[in-house]
């Protein structure tokens, strides 16, 4: 293994450090990426690779909110946090449509979905819907301030905007989750944590189901890039997860929008000029 396949992996775990968490979508910019950057490694080892580096970044969520999501408390006596439990109960109502749909037609997404002109298209679709729906967000008032007031319809509802993401590689799983949040008065900085802890089960579920198609015969040279790239992805989602939830308190998504208009423009005009 080459020190040339080292940095590729430094940069995939960097570019999923900083789109997992923004709502530009992490595989879409993975799928991408691998057009211009490849790993000299099999197609199966690169599917399974795009998908469990994310649990580096996940990783990240759980030690910069283990207090808010572990619900158990040891410090003079045990106890148990039920406001806690209660919101895992409603995070596991989200995961429902996008855990049994996934679980059916995963290899039919990755086979028709998975390219980059369907990243690219629902890039810039995703990217009208943010603008429309944050125009429209001004006029109209947040009903829910904190994590206790979501309901379990509400988490259902967010579940539904997430199989969108796991269907189309290019809308993003903290995109679809952040717009339903949004379209149902949900407030920014709540459906943006809300969507961070959703996306632990979510992700150590996707990556259990890849290892497991992929098995695990890893060879040296590809457990390498893999721990590296995971590595990356933590350290880097540490940063994004801070700037993020610094910069909705007082911006909007609009510029996100814009983001995903303009890349998916100028991917599909590369591929046009390609032909």
């Amino acid at each position: 293994m080459s020190f040339a396949e080292i940095l590729k992996a430094i940069f995939f775990g960097v570019v999923e450090g900083i789109t997992e968490w923004l709502p530009v979508s992490s595989t879409g910019h993975l799928i991408l990426l691998d057009e211009f950057i490849q790993l000299k490694q099999s197609d199966s080892f690169k599917s399974m690779f795009d998908v469990v580096i994310q649990l580096g970044a996940i990783m990240a969520v759980v030690v910069l909110y283990w207090k808010q999501i572990f619900p158990f408390s040891f410090k003079e006596k045990p106890v148990i946090k039920k406001d806690i439990f209660t919101l895992w109960f409603k995070i596991l109502v989200a995961c429902i449509p996008a855990a049994v749909i996934g679980l059916l037609f995963d290899e039919v997404f990755e086979k028709y979905f998975y390219n980059p002109v369907t990243v690219s298209v629902f890039l810039i679709l995703v990217g009208v819907a943010f603008i429309i729906l944050e125009s429209k967000n001004k006029e109209r008032k947040t009903r829910i301030n904190s994590l206790s007031e979501i309901t379990y319809k509400d988490a259902f509802i967010i579940g539904i905007f997430q199989l969108i993401a796991a269907v189309f590689p290019g809308t993003s799983r903290s995109g679809s989750t952040i717009m339903g949040g949004l379209a149902i008065g949900i407030s920014r900085s709540v459906i943006a944590e809300f969507t961070f802890f959703l996306a632990i089960p979510v992700m150590f579920g996707a990556s259990l189901l890849k290892i497991v198609k992929f098995g695990l015969d890893f060879t040296a040279a590809q457990a390498v890039l893999l721990i590296t790239a995971m590595l990356v992805a933590f350290v880097v989602s540490i940063i994004v997860i801070k700037f993020l939830m610094g910069y909705i308190k007082k911006h909007d998504f609009k510029v996100f929008g814009w983001y995903r208009i303009i890349l998916g423009a100028l991917v599909l005009a590369y591929f046009a000029l390609a032909k």
